[in-house]
């Protein structure tokens, strides 16, 4: 009987994308095992890679020029299919569209993702999927409310300036110019963290040191999204402060805390992503599941693809391994999330540089190797 493989993994982050993980795993099933079916199913969690994982489904790419988050304007993409569109806020405010080595903490905007809701908007899409994550924002979607039609106005009636330390600033909180279609629309945001939008475990605390943010940034951006929830407050309701504190708010810098004022429903990313992929009919024509990223570390086990399609696969009575570059991972851990096991590059290459500059043919090795042990 002819075995079938789904491979379903994550990129490996400055070394391969989802896809090229897939056709290099593929290349390596069957130079062991030629006649082996595959599907590749590329996935995301609503990251980076997201509208591309949904393009290699089958969604149609859509591109669009918006304001990056300097503002300059950049070409951004979305996915659609039908009524659906898979919109990727690191598309149009991720940390991918700062210049090498600069990071702009306190004045970074969501402006684009907010145009880039809107084009799918006018692309006709009654779902839209709103991926949020490698953002180089910490303005809790200020920036994108502006886009679909809020206004933010200071004492003397003017607009504050863009990014999260504005909002300082503010004293004026104005949703009732927001883009009408958004009430008929489903607004799914797609996350991998669960964090509120301040205090301890907020947006600024937890990931602002990532966007460049010395301590006094993160203090600061913590006191403005504060600020900025307690003039919502004021202005739409009980409703601004109970967003502030669910989970999901703080994602990507607290654009999260946006999406939910616009009525978005949140769920985890890798989740989301297999529905909209339609992984289950591709996992139950499966025999094995090959899953992965760059590096299974504890990260891994909170909400990453990985993470999320061993669950899916254990749930329908399906073998599961994984690849990855690095692994920091133990046994019993990956067992608890149904990994069998797992695959690392350093186990050809003990060189963790060459493995990330030769991830390719390294893989295909790798691939070689689960051929042999679960497939011959």
């Amino acid at each position: 009987m002819t075995q079938r493989v789904l491979i379903a993994a994550d990129k490996f982050k400055g070394s391969l994308t989802a896809v090229q993980v897939a056709e290099r795993v593929t290349a390596g099933l069957r130079r062991v095992v030629p006649g082996v079916q595959v599907e590749a199913m590329p996935v995301a969690d609503g990251g980076d890679g997201t509208v591309d994982a949904a393009v290699a489904a089958g969604f149609e790419r859509r591109e669009v020029r918006v304001a990056g988050p300097l503002g300059d304007e950049v070409t951004a993409a979305f996915a659609l299919r039908g009524d659906t569109a898979v919109v990727e806020m690191a598309e149009a405010s991720g940390l991918q569209r700062l210049p090498a080595g600069v990071f702009a903490p306190l004045t970074a905007s969501t402006y684009g993702s907010g145009e880039l809701l809107r084009a799918a908007l006018d692309a006709g899409a009654r779902t839209i999927v709103f991926g949020v994550g490698g953002s180089a924002t910490t303005d809790g979607g200020a920036g994108m409310l502006s886009a679909l039609g809020a206004r933010f106005l200071d004492a003397d009636g003017e607009p504050v300036p863009p990014g999260g330390g504005g909002l300082g600033d503010l004293a004026v909180a104005d949703l009732s110019g927001l883009d009408p279609r958004l009430a008929s629309v489903e607004l799914v945001l797609a996350s991998d963290v669960d964090n509120p939008l301040t205090g301890p475990k907020g947006a600024p605390a937890v990931y602002g040191p990532q966007k460049g943010a010395s301590p006094d940034d993160v203090a600061t951006l913590d006191a403005a999204l504060a600020h900025f929830a307690k003039v919502l407050e004021e202005s739409v309701g009980a409703e601004a402060a109970e967003h502030a504190a669910a989970p999901g708010a703080g994602a990507a810098g607290g654009i999260g805390y946006g999406a939910l004022l616009l009525g978005a429903r949140f769920r985890p990313g890798i989740e989301v992503m297999l529905d909209v992929l339609g992984f289950a009919p591709a996992l139950e024509r499966a025999d094995l599941v090959i899953t992965g990223e760059g590096s299974l570390d504890e990260q891994t086990l909170h909400g990453k693809a990985p993470a999320g399609v061993a669950a899916a696969a254990r749930a329908a009575g399906k073998e599961v391994v994984a690849v990855c570059g690095r692994l920091a991972l133990a046994p019993e851990a990956l067992g608890r999330a149904g990994i069998r096991r797992v695959y690392p590059l350093t186990e050809v290459e003990p060189d963790v540089a060459k493995c990330i500059a030769d991830a390719g043919p390294i893989l295909e090795q790798v691939a070689e190797r689960i051929a042999g042990d679960f497939l011959s």
